[in-house]
């Protein structure tokens, strides 16, 4: 696929203002799963500051930020995977998050299913796993949104599936021209939603989440299924929602 050519100053002068509350998952032990280690609140607090001072550094940009805003930025370790607009190996942190936390769910589902679907011998979970969704307001001078003009033109490039080149040097790109933030549309969600990606925790209009919800996210043959209880939300995406991608369709759902 040859790749969109972007350079920096053509990239800042496409460069426009965005202000969003935005969502991310992620797995509700992060807390929790220290405490059953200790007897005391105390003791935990102590334990996470030791296992805190233990991972890599944060750039200095996060400084003051909850952990829940910094922590993709970490630098020190290796990224073991590429991403959409992040390469493997010891690159710069990026903050996906999406526009609706449908959205997000459905970008939490796709790849709990990816991960079945790249281990077949490894069965279903036997309950349900819970996770925290929560967002984060954001707000810059330098975005750029793949999903309008001149950028939509090479749609086919910001959204395959499985191919990640275009992406990698467009953030490389974007990072030289001093842009925050790509706005991009879903290529999981059903719904068509869109994604963001924050190239520089600065992109932050406040250092605390905004608000938190508690999911209850099952796997099984017959797909995802997603609830939230307050406030009463019911979401699934069958097992056809991520046919698109062949990693997916060619998945067994059946397995013990």
């Amino acid at each position: 696929m040859s790749l969109p050519i972007w350079t920096p100053d053509a990239l800042s002068s496409e460069a426009r203002a965005y202000a969003a509350s935005v969502w991310r998952l992620v797995e509700a032990q992060h807390r929790v799963s220290t405490l059953k280690l200790v007897d005391t609140l105390d003791e935990q607090a102590l334990l996470e500051d030791i296992l805190e001072e233990s991972k890599p550094v944060l750039p200095p940009e996060c400084a003051g930020l909850d952990y829940l805003l910094a922590t993709p930025f970490r630098y020190g370790a290796i990224y073991p995977h590429g991403s959409r607009f992040r390469r493997a190996g010891r690159t710069l942190g990026v903050y996906y998050a999406a526009e609706g936390v449908s959205t997000a769910l459905a970008e939490m589902a796709f790849y709990r299913l990816l991960f079945y679907a790249e281990s077949p011998d490894t069965p279903w979970p036997a309950d349900a796993a819970d996770y925290t969704a929560f967002s984060a307001s954001v707000m810059t001078g330098a975005a750029v949104d793949l999903t309008r003009p001149p950028f939509d033109r090479d749609s086919a490039a910001w959204t395959h599936l499985t191919d990640y080149s275009a992406c990698q040097a467009l953030a490389d790109t974007a990072r030289a021209a001093s842009v925050d933030v790509i706005r991009y549309r879903s290529v999981r969600d059903p719904g068509g939603g869109s994604n963001v990606a924050l190239l520089s925790a600065g992109a932050f209009a406040a250092p605390q989440p905004l608000e938190r919800q508690t999911w209850r996210i099952r796997l099984s043959p017959a797909g995802v299924q997603a609830i939230c209880d307050f406030p009463v939300v019911r979401l699934a995406f069958p097992p056809d929602a991520f046919a698109a991608d062949p990693r997916i369709r060619e998945m067994r759902w059946n397995r013990g």
